[in-house]
């Protein structure tokens, strides 16, 4: 059996864009954390007030759009829940990256 090793950079490559753009985090994208933090506990808000009729912002008797509102919240939360988990892998990396530019650089 000959089985190939996929490296991480081969494994983004083979994902669709959809799920590629889904599962990095937005602080990769210059979004500070605290605020996707933030968005995505409003979303949690949002959600768990279905019926009291204050937050909501488009109706849900309209047919395909009533629900667009708890869809986009939805996005929100898994947009904390991505942050959180390969948010904090891709701050290290980054930590990392600059502790060793910057020692290379040092050494110079």
């Amino acid at each position: 059996m000959n089985e190939e090793i996929i490296t991480k950079e081969e494994n983004e490559k083979q994902l669709s864009g959809f799920v590629r753009t889904i599962s990095e985090p937005l602080s990769k994208h210059g979004w500070p954390s605290w605020l996707v933090y933030v968005l995505a506990i409003l979303g949690v808000i949002y959600l768990l007030n279905p019926t009291f009729g204050v937050l909501e912002f488009i109706p849900d008797n309209l047919p395909i759009i009533g629900n667009m509102d708890e869809g986009v919240a939805t996005m929100l939360i898994l947009a904390g829940i991505v942050e959180l988990i390969e948010g904090k892998k891709f701050r290290k990396t980054e930590k990392k990256a600059k502790v060793e530019k910057q020692s290379k650089s040092d050494s110079q």
